[in-house]
């Protein structure tokens, strides 16, 4: 069984846009409907902490897989995004005040879920000063008083104009510091127009600037009409930015709204594009169609703590 969410409704911004048919999906990205108790159980706490997550607003197809082992990507700062990219399916608009007992409220979800590492990530709140910098420091802090053994990773908005902003975040110590560049620099004002690429990479390479011993991440889709060799660019641009971490996964269109669909790749694809950026030096690289920042997280993190470690 597929999980199709189309809620176009949700998105009235893009009502301008033309109607872009979704596409059947191929059999290697079918998951299955999630039906487990402990996937209730996730939903019961993060319903009782009045908390937002990824995986339900962007509608993520391993939502079954990952809340089955109580691993839910905590999304703060609200649900409603200030900018409204192609191919999001988070709600965009106004949002509302921030909820000043959010980072308390997330510290005790990840206690009370038991996660050995959590992910942090959040809407664009380009109408805060800092961009939601003070709040993702303020989350950091209170999973580190809540559940010390936790390793915590960031995905944060790139801050765009927010002088200061990552100063903060990373002042915070988190363990990894993730962000997407999505996809490659020709599809950014069509795609991820809020956005600049270069912006999203010197951010990347300031975050290890900051934190040298800490780890840096980021992500890209595939399946938007970019080239084979406009993404070994882009390995190449984050790996002179010294990121540590990759992950390639596929796009899946989330309403007819949304950026048109170019090609599913196949899973033998991805297992190129992995063997090659795992030769171009990243500590880790995590490639599939349903690949996505935080699935597996935890234990990808683990690898990448022993890959540094056997590097010296």
């Amino acid at each position: 069984m597929t999980i199709v969410i189309d809620n176009t409704a949700r998105h009235p911004e893009k009502a301008h846009r033309p109607d872009n048919p979704v596409q059947r999906k191929p059999d290697w990205i079918r998951v299955k409907a999630p039906v487990s108790r402990e996937y209730a159980v996730t939903r019961e706490i993060v319903r009782e902490h009045k908390l937002h997550t990824v995986c339900e607003e962007a509608a993520c197809p391993n939502i079954g897989e990952c809340w089955t082992h109580r691993h839910a990507t905590m999304m703060i700062l609200g649900d409603t995004c200030t900018r409204a990219c192609a191919f999001c399916n988070v709600k965009t608009g106004l949002p509302g005040a921030l909820d000043e007992g959010e980072p308390e409220n997330v510290a005790r979800a990840v206690a009370k879920l038991g996660l050995k590492h959590v992910v942090v990530t959040s809407v664009d709140r380009d109408d805060l000063a800092d961009g939601g910098a003070g709040h993702f420091a303020r989350t950091i802090r209170a999973i580190r008083a809540a559940s010390p053994d936790t390793s915590i990773e960031v995905l944060t908005p790139d801050f765009l104009r927010k002088d200061g902003a990552l100063d903060v975040v990373m002042d915070a110590r988190p363990d990894v510091f993730n962000h997407n560049l999505e996809t490659v620099p020709r599809l950014y004002l069509s795609v991820r127009p809020g956005a600049r690429y270069f912006a999203s990479l010197r951010l990347l390479e300031r975050a290890k600037e900051l934190v040298p011993d800490g780890f840096t991440k980021s992500g890209l889709m595939v399946g938007l009409g970019e080239s084979r060799e406009e993404i070994m660019q882009v390995m190449d641009d984050l790996r002179a930015a010294r990121v540590d971490f990759l992950t390639i996964g596929q796009y899946l269109q989330p309403t007819r709204k949304h950026a048109a669909l170019a090609r599913f790749w196949t899973p033998e694809e991805f297992k190129g594009l992995e063997q090659v950026a795992r030769a171009k030096g990243f500590l880790m690289v995590s490639a599939s169609p349903l690949t996505r920042s935080s699935y597996h997280a935890d234990a990808d993190f683990a690898r990448m703590k022993a890959a540094r470690q056997s590097q010296g």
